[in-house]
């Protein structure tokens, strides 16, 4: 038996990159799969429904069991379609990973509130719906007696913990779901729902564009950036095994598991009293002098 045997997951973005490998690796350790995905270009464009076929193939050709779904998650109605879904083709719902999104890379200064929108709408907006629709039916399901031992896996990303050049809107987007993260473990705890976020480094479209010599590491004797690395880790926190994991965010790259250690305070001087303005410009030098050294945004030198 796999370590997700019996167990429903919703993976969205799951016809290529990280969300197929994820949807493949759950489908081998016994899950029952919905791949859900609109088949939009890698800038929210269009739509292609054969992707997401092809996943749902691929899963039951090696025996397991899939469902292709098609609906949008940042549409309210939409989104519950898909946990309707779910319920419907396997009878409960455990898992929601979070992997959809676009990217609209620009330099901050040329930005336009399109692009803006765009990338919020589909990454904050997409994680809200349909998480909340999952939550809807898991506290239900807790209110009448019975564990959901469920979970919530968020995307984050290396550019929302520490910023990424040319991308101010994802960079935003992808912070904001890190502090979701958090909230949401504090919450729903209590209806047996973990929640925990992902910042994952693999060959992706939106990471060939943006990091394509980091990226090329294929033929290698070790293929870093192959997106079935970051799997396993995903699959585990879907397990029932991940029970007492919550509100942590892991940074994964080839074979490397990178807890993050989160905003910490740091250094402090307490006057007990109001600081004089020209008191402060040395209190500052101070701080910067002790604080340890943040990590440099991507791009920077």
């Amino acid at each position: 038996m796999g370590i997700c045997e019996g167990r429903t997951v919703i993976i969205t973005g799951a016809a290529r990159g990280l969300g197929r490998a994820y949807a493949l690796a759950f489908g081998a350790e016994g899950a029952n799969v919905v791949v859900n995905d609109i088949g939009t270009s890698l800038h929210g464009e269009g739509r292609d429904t054969s992707a997401a076929d092809a996943v749902v193939e691929e899963i039951r050709a090696a025996g397991g069991q899939a469902i292709a779904n098609y609906e949008d998650i940042t549409d309210w109605d939409a989104a519950k379609r898909i946990v309707d879904a779910a319920l419907e083709a396997f009878g409960d719902l455990h898992v929601v990973v979070n992997n959809a999104g676009i990217v609209r890379d620009r330099m901050f200064v040329s930005a336009t509130l399109e692009e803006w929108d765009a990338t919020m709408h589909v990454h904050l907006r997409g994680h809200f719906c349909l998480s909340r629709h999952a939550v809807n039916y898991w506290r239900e399901k807790q209110k009448g007696g019975a564990n959901p031992d469920a979970r919530i896996i968020n995307t984050s990303s290396g550019a929302g913990l520490q910023g990424s050049i040319a991308q101010a809107a994802y960079s935003t987007a992808k912070g904001g779901i890190a502090a979701l993260t958090l909230v949401q473990a504090a919450e729903l705890g209590r209806y047996g729902i973990t929640a925990n976020a992902l910042a994952p480094s693999a060959r992706t479209r939106m990471t060939e564009q943006a990091f394509a010599d980091k990226m090329a590491t294929e033929g290698q004797a070790f293929d870093v950036m192959d997106p079935a690395n970051i799997a396993p880790t995903v699959v585990w926190l879907g397990s029932a095994e991940s029970a007492d994991v919550t509100g942590c965010v892991f940074e994964l790259e080839g074979g490397k598991i990178m807890l993050e250690d989160g905003w910490r305070e740091g250094p402090v001087v307490d006057k007990g009293a109001q600081w004089a303005t020209a008191e402060v410009g040395p209190v500052v030098e101070r701080l910067l002098a002790e604080r340890m050294p943040p990590r440099k945004v991507w791009g920077t030198a």
